[in-house]
């Protein structure tokens, strides 16, 4: 039997699939390695189809156009240690830190 596209055994979007997971702040995320993953991010994802969040590395701005939820945002530095964390972004928006080195992508509980 085939798995629901919103169900728990189904296969990650494909900008997502194949994606390196990351542990990040206790959160296993894919990293955002490709083109398709960094400019799309989870945007126009069904919240249950957009998984945990994404990591998306050498990042210090993003934009929340096309999401279909708000995101929880956690700038990281060089070192991964948080230098700001933002919850519930809602879409539409522009969200930088000129310190970063990085963005981490969360998908805030219900």
């Amino acid at each position: 039997m085939p798995a629901s596209s919103s169900g728990p055994r189904a296969l990650p979007p494909r900008r997502l699939r194949g994606l390196p997971p990351r542990r990040v702040l206790g959160h296993r995320v894919p990293l955002a390695e490709t083109l398709a993953a960094r400019l799309l991010g989870l945007a126009l994802l069904k919240r249950g189809r957009a998984g945990p969040g994404l990591l998306i590395p050498r990042c210090r701005s993003i934009h929340t156009v096309g999401m279909r939820f708000a995101l929880d945002l956690v700038f990281l530095d060089r070192h991964g240690a948080v230098v700001e964390h933002r919850r519930d972004v809602p879409p539409f928006r522009l969200a930088r830190c000129p310190g970063a080195a990085s963005v981490l992508e969360l998908v805030p509980p219900r």
